[in-house]
């Protein structure tokens, strides 16, 4: 349990990490934009957003800038142990109306999760809520993405001989390789290139643009995702008719550019 900005009770139910190199993909194609949508600056430490609830079951945001804190908070619940995150006032840069994200869970004994009055946040916003799962968008190909990296050994089993080389004939798979291909030369905003741990000596790269997403294993395969394509899933082939570098090179130059978590 928390205060809230103006002095209220947060019955904390969990919390993620806002910064360059792990931030909620449903939130943006970077750092800057998931801040936008917060209304908050692109302050490089980053934040961590605690959503809970009132004692009258309204959800709320809460961003803080004690990174450290909400991060020792959640690996704690990660190794299954008990953590009281309770943020100090000093810390608190926003409380939002809403959740930006999808939640399951409810604090007992106070009433189910419900958004305050728009406004009852000093914004005047709309309160948060997550995105529609209905219709295909920017979102949902970022989502996409995301499940791809959690589900990498199934996802590469599924690939076919073949798979690679039919799409390789995509515009809109070109298209994001080139971009891709220019990050390595002229780094975009924050975020948008992100290295992850993997085992061994690999890394996972998520990689985002204007209408697509990119998720790979370095010195594996890769897969893009497309915002005209709903629902497909391309295998991105080891060489593209001469229009990139070899696939593991593209690779390797994506991740000397990504941030990583530190």
């Amino acid at each position: 349990m928390s205060d809230e900005e103006d002095g209220g009770s947060l019955y904390v139910l969990t919390a993620v990490l806002l910064t360059p190199a792990q931030f909620p993909s449903i939130l943006g194609d970077d750092f800057p934009e998931a801040c936008s949508l917060l209304g908050v600056p692109s302050a490089a430490p980053g934040y961590g957003l605690v959503l809970g609830q009132d004692e009258e079951g309204a959800r709320w945001t809460v961003v803080v800038d004690d990174v450290s804190l909400v991060a020792i908070a959640i690996a704690s619940w990660d190794c299954g142990m008990e953590y009281d995150l309770s943020p100090d006032e000093r810390s608190i840069v926003v409380s939002l109306a809403g959740w930006p994200l999808e939640l399951s869970v409810a604090a007992p004994g106070i009433p189910e999760p419900h958004d305050p009055e728009q406004g009852a946040d000093g914004t005047g916003r709309v309160p948060l809520a997550p995105p529609s799962a209905e219709a295909w968008g920017a979102v949902q190909r970022r989502m996409g993405a995301d499940q791809i990296a959690r589900e990498w050994t199934d996802w590469g089993e599924r690939v076919a001989a073949d798979g690679g080389a039919a799409a390789a004939a995509h515009p809109g798979l070109a298209r994001a390789l080139k971009e891709a291909l220019g990050y390595t030369q002229s780094p975009p905003p924050p975020g948008r290139v992100r290295s992850s741990f993997a085992g061994e000596d690999a890394r996972t790269l998520r990689v985002d643009g204007p209408g697509w997403s990119l998720v790979a294993r370095t010195g594996g395969s890769a897969f893009v995702l497309l915002d005209e394509e709903p629902g497909e899933v391309l295998a991105v082939p080891h060489e593209a008719d001469g229009q990139v570098p070899e696939l593991a090179e593209l690779l390797a130059g994506l991740d000397r550019v990504a941030v990583r978590p530190a």
